[in-house]
């Protein structure tokens, strides 16, 4: 696991080609086109490298336009939008083949000190409890269609240990939750805009496949199409991505081919450190149709 964390922290930092404009490395990881968390954690990179460090990130909106092509670099172009007394906001677009494939705005907050309160962490399990994902996968690796094996089973470089594990081959409804602790191992020091990108890396793990769980489809059926449509995602206390974090989602509702679904992220020691939501693409039988 140690080369493929290595290789993350190495694509997540970019390249400076001008004042604003930046290019970042893809990644093959068997989809079909590159993982989103990958262009949204680069997306908010850019943005940080154009705002001072005491301005951290502390939210997101993004919408996914294309899918990526992992064979070509990224092109990261950041637009200025505005730089206030307590706050910046930056717009970007990743672009391939000279198109969009991606946009994202984010904002960033002078530190403050406020009113504070937070939803309680669940009564869960704590990781040291749990299996990890990896000894779950070879579980069940002898299983799974060897058209999609490769896919199951490639590294990770986050570590996972769900709550209550699911088989992505069984078709059973199932209730549309879904806790799993994860990190990315390592004693690595990066700065808080690098957690910060790591995490909104992170946190499109799992996260469409939740709307998928009553109807007993997933990523792994040939007859299921499936993309991420948009992205949200606010930051509210420190954190670090290589220690135990627990990702709490639910999908309160799927209609018109698409599922939403909403994220909460805590600290092992009980401290919500960020909020997600989504919606994305799910065909079941799809038309030849492009999305």
């Amino acid at each position: 696991m140690k080369e493929v964390v290595n290789d993350l922290l190495e694509v997540i930092r970019l390249e400076q080609l001008e004042q604003n404009l930046f290019r970042g490395a893809s990644r093959n990881t068997r989809q079909r086109g590159i993982f989103g968390g990958l262009v949204a954690g680069q997306a908010l990179m850019a943005a940080g490298r154009t705002v001072d460090a005491e301005r951290p990130a502390h939210s997101l909106h993004a919408y996914f336009l294309r899918p990526g092509d992992y064979s070509v670099p990224i092109i990261y172009d950041v637009d200025r939008i505005r730089d206030g007394n307590s706050f910046a906001t930056r717009r970007v677009t990743a672009i391939q083949h000279g198109r969009p494939i991606f946009c994202l705005e984010a904002s960033f907050q002078v530190e403050e000190e406020g009113i504070e309160h937070q939803t309680d962490l669940p009564d869960v399990p704590m990781p040291d409890e749990l299996e990890d994902d990896e000894t779950l996968r070879e579980r069940l690796v002898g299983k799974v269609p060897e058209s999609v094996r490769e896919a199951f089973m490639q590294p990770r470089p986050v570590e996972f240990r769900p709550v209550n594990p699911s088989n992505p081959f069984d078709t059973s409804p199932q209730a549309p939750i879904r806790r799993t602790w994860f990190r990315i191992p390592g004693d690595f020091d990066v700065d808080v805009a690098t957690h910060r990108a790591l995490l909104a890396y992170c946190s499109d793990y799992g996260l469409l496949g939740t709307a998928m769980l009553p109807h007993g489809v997933s990523f792994f059926q040939p007859n299921v199409m499936s993309a991420s449509i948009d992205h949200a995602m606010w930051f509210h206390r420190p954190f670090k991505v290589n220690e135990w974090l627990l990702y709490d989602m639910d999908s309160p509702s799927a209609s018109g081919a698409r599922g939403f679904n909403r994220g909460s992220i805590y600290r092992a020691d009980g401290v919500l450190v960020a909020s997600v939501a989504q919606e994305g693409l799910i065909r079941v039988n799809p038309p030849a149709a492009p999305i």
